[in-house]
Formats: C-alpha cells, sequence, structure tokens
C-alpha cells in the first residue's frame, strides 16, 4: 500500500537530470516508509536496486558482524564474494565492483547507524569510497538512510568533510492526512468522519501502523486490537522504536518525554519537574527527541514583537507515543496477560481531553495542509505552532493567553481554534475574541481567524460572520461533504 510521498519522489526523480551521481541522506522517525519511498523510487525508474540494511546491534554484536551481513547481502543481489571484508573500504570497494554503467542503479544503506555500529571510521571510508569510485558512476544515487537522525545529522549532514557532496537531505514526514484517509479506502467515504479521526489520533501518520487497520471494524475495535491485544503492533512497537531512535542517554531522554505527556512544557519546567538541574542535559534530551520527532517546539516567535522566544516551550508532537505513554504502558501486564477489556474506550480516565490533545496535535502537524484553507498560498509563513503567554503578577500584570495554532505572517497573526466536540457553538468565537484581545499586535499586521473542527458546527456559529476561514476537518483527509438526505 503506497499512497502520496509525490513531493519527494519528484525531488529524488529530479536527480536523473544530472549528469554525475548523487548521494543522499534519508532520515525520518521508524515506521514512516523510508525504505519504502526509495524503492517505490527505484521502481519507478526503471532502476536497479540493492539494499543492504545494517544489523540491529545486541549484546555482543560487532563492526565484523555487520560488515559479514553487508557482505552477505551484496553477494545475495548481485553475486559478489561473500567473504567478510577486512575494513569498510574493502566492503564498499566491493559494492563500486558491482555497479554497472549501463543503467540506472539506486543503492539504498538502511539503518546506516547500525552498519556504522562499533566503527568510528566508517563515515570517512563512505567519503573516501564515495570521491574515489562510487561518485564515478555517472547513473547511480547512493542513499543513506536511517531512523536514528542524529547519526545522520553527525556524522554526514553537520560533517566538514562531506560538505558539497550530498545533492538531497530528505527528511521524511508522516503521512498528510489526505492521504491517511485512503487507508480506509472506499469506507472512507462512507463512514462517519469520527471514526477515521479516532484512530489517527492514536496512530498518527505513520503508515506501518495505518497498514494494519481493517476498515471493516470500527475505530474502537481497531484500537482494541492493535493496542490493547499481546503482541498487537501498537502495544509492542514504542519499547523497540525508541531504543533504536534515541541512542543518547535513552533514560533521561524517556523521562523528559513522559513530562511533556500531558502538556507542553519548557526545559527548565522539564528539569523542575524531574528534580535535576538546569544544565545541559536536558536541553540535550529534548534536542534529542526533537530529532527523533517525538517533540517540537511551539510558537517559535512571540507575535507582540516579531522576535525569537528566548525560551522555547515543547510539546510532545507524537500521537502515537502520547497514547502509548497514557494508555497502554500502564496496562502492559494486564494486556500482556490477555485479560484487559473495556466495553468503551471512554471508560479511560482523561480520555476526551487526551483525544482532544491529539487532535490539535493532528491539525497543527499538518499546518502546511491548512495554509491554503486560510488563504495564505503564497505568503511567507514565519512562524506556526500552539502559543502560550503565562500570566503576569505585578501592578502591570497580565492574563494568560492560549492559542491552539497561531500563525504569523509578515502582515498577519491568524488565530486558528480547534474543536473536536459533538455540539460547537458560538462560544468558539468568544474564545478566539478573548485571545485576539489579548495580545497586543505590531503596527499595520492585521489579526484572522479561523475554526477547524470535528463535530456538529451550529448554523448561527457558523452564520454569524466571526471566523475568516472555517474548515471541517474531513476536508483536511480531503473527503467531499456529506450527503444532505444523509440522516
Amino acid at each position: 500500500m503506497f499512497f502520496g510521498r509525490e513531493s519527494q519522489l519528484e525531488q529524488l526523480e529530479a536527480l536523473w537530470g544530472k549528469s554525475v551521481s548523487s548521494f543522499v541522506t534519508c532520515r525520518g522517525r521508524r515506521r514512516v516508509g523510508k525504505s519504502t519511498l526509495i524503492e517505490e523510487f527505484a521502481r519507478r525508474s526503471g532502476a536497479r536496486f540493492i539494499r543492504i540494511e545494517g544489523v540491529r546491534p545486541g549484546k555482543g554484536t560487532t563492526a565484523a558482524d555487520e560488515r559479514a551481513a553487508f557482505a552477505r547481502q551484496l553477494a545475495k543481489q548481485t553475486g559478489a564474494s561473500r567473504k567478510t571484508p577486512e575494513d569498510w573500504l574493502a566492503a564498499f570497494d566491493a559494492l563500486d565492483g558491482r555497479i554497472s554503467d549501463d543503467g540506472r542503479t539506486v543503492v539504498l544503506l538502511d539503518e546506516i547507524s547500525w552498519l556504522a555500529h562499533g566503527d568510528d571510521t566508517f563515515a570517512d571510508y563512505l567519503k573516501i569510497a564515495w570521491d574515489g569510485g562510487l561518485k564515478k558512476h555517472g547513473r547511480l544515487v547512493l542513499v543513506a538512510c536511517g531512523s536514528v537522525s542524529a547519526w545522520i545529522r553527525d556524522n554526514i549532514v553537520r560533517n566538514r568533510a562531506w560538505v558539497g557532496r550530498r545533492s538531497l537531505d530528505m527528511v521524511v514526514p508522516e503521512l498528510p492526512l489526505r492521504e491517511c484517509a485512503k487507508f480506509w479506502g472506499k469506507a472512507a467515504g462512507r463512514i462517519d468522519v469520527r471514526e477515521i479521526v479516532d484512530v489517527l489520533s492514536v496512530t498518527g501518520g505513520v503508515p506501518r501502523y495505518l497498514e494494519e487497520i481493517d476498515p471493516r471494524r470500527s475505530a474502537e475495535e481497531n484500537i482494541r486490537q492493535l493496542a490493547f491485544r499481546p503482541n498487537g503492533v501498537l502495544r509492542d512497537d514504542f519499547d523497540d522504536m525508541f531504543g533504536d531512535v534515541v541512542t543518547s542517554k535513552p533514560k533521561l531522554a524517556a523521562r523528559v518525554l513522559r513530562c511533556l505527556v500531558d502538556g507542553p512544557r519548557s526545559c527548565a519546567e522539564v528539569a523542575k519537574a524531574l528534580g535535576i538541574g538546569r544544565g545541559g542535559d536536558v536541553s540535550a534530551a529534548m534536542s534529542v527527541l526533537e530529532e527523533a520527532g517525538f517533540a517540537a517546539p511551539e510558537c517559535t516567535r512571540n507575535p507582540e514583537t516579531g522576535e525569537e522566544h528566548r525560551e522555547r516551550r515543547y510539546r510532545l508532537r507524537d500521537n502515537y507515543a502520547r497514547f502509548y505513554l497514557k494508555y497502554v504502558e500502564p496496562q502492559k501486564a494486564v494486556i500482556d496477560e490477555g485479560s484487559f477489556s473495556f466495553s468503551s474506550l471512554r471508560e479511560f480516565e482523561g480520555w476526551d481531553a487526551v483525544m482532544g490533545l491529539a487532535f490539535e496535535n493532528l491539525v497543527v502537524n499538518n499546518v502546511r495542509e491548512l495554509i491554503p484553507f486560510l488563504h495564505l498560498d503564497g505568503s511567507l509563513v514565519m512562524s506556526a505552532g500552539p502559543y502560550r503567554r503565562p500570566a503576569t503578577n505585578g501592578k502591570n500584570g497580565r492574563k494568560g493567553c492560549q492559542v491552539d495554532l497561531l500563525v504569523q505572517t509578515r502582515r498577519s497573526l491568524f488565530f486558528v481554534e480547534i474543536k473536536r466536540r459533538k455540539e460547537i457553538g458560538r462560544e468558539a468565537a468568544a474564545q478566539v475574541d478573548d485571545q485576539v484581545r489579548a495580545v497586543s499586535r505590531p503596527r499595520g499586521v492585521s489579526a484572522r481567524t479561523a475554526l477547524v473542527y470535528e463535530g456538529h458546527l451550529s448554523p448561527v456559529a457558523a452564520a454569524d460572520g466571526y471566523f475568516d476561514a472555517i474548515v471541517p476537518f474531513r476536508k483536511l483527509l480531503g473527503l467531499p461533504a456529506p450527503d444532505p438526505a444523509t440522516p
């Protein structure tokens, strides 16, 4: 099931227009479909495809083990020798010798941080091999791919030795919402949008999770099967994914992530909650979580001054991670016994509040898809994210202010209210109006308002003209408006 990724495929396809080979770095969250994307690119290009994947490091795994696995995979796909290379330069020379200039070739070095396990010279040898032979093939695209984005960043992207050698650094995001809806097939047009919203609130736009969806089942039953059954995909994936991706101080990073489950916090607030000093440890852990796609900063600019925030607040970006930590992890023992049961998801404590946060996350994570509905096509977006201003005390104290999504351009501040409720009335406009009044705007900057919602919008609220844009969530999913004849 391959949906979307047209923008990424276009970028990759453009590389064939060059007269020389291309070196590409490809990174992103585990299960997001990086390897599948590169394989699809090779298939559509009619290129020969060679994939060599690192062995997941375990106790006792050595660099020699990784080179031996490299040789076996290369031999199976090309007929090369199965003998373990003495070092990585010899391994890459063997690969070079199996690339033909008669046609296009795509080579994928998958989970490259695993390949490099136990050998600090790996990236250096790869550069030598690229300069010495691989780049001289005129129809080669070599892709270094991995889930440990920090390794690729530190060893290739920010490594001065690699300056001028990369043709493309591709960060693969979760699927856009309109592509996610395709996993329900024809059922997407006839089921309640809330069914899709509930599942996406748990999975986000991660293709590997969405592939497990059974459109014939309700959202509740799908979530039950995937998350609350022994060996369910959503029951098992977090520990493996987190341990593989967060390789720098994983225990501290996990504690930091758990601090974000119930709402955004700054590094200082996290350090205080954990009872540790305000040194660089929490900041470093947050940086790793951000690089891995688990965390993301809120609005990066102060809307009242236009300047960067000196202290950023971070939100838990990954919908699956939030759901797992909130509801699955505490029940793991009971789930594994096969005795965990519930009649309705709403039995879970704070379910509606958590799903509301998850719904906001979906919209914020897909702000690029929202931009056209805000009539901002062509505008330079300077910042987009949730905005929170704490209350201050004293003579000139100010009330706190919270905006679900604040989109900032040079000439406007777009206050976006995100609602997931059964009934939505005029109170939504009143809440946004309070936000607009609370935020002082620089001269020449206009305030615009928008509502993104899932539920029933009161006709009175829809018709009173307060919002400059009203976007039902089904539009972001690319679904047509419901048939008015449908009860």
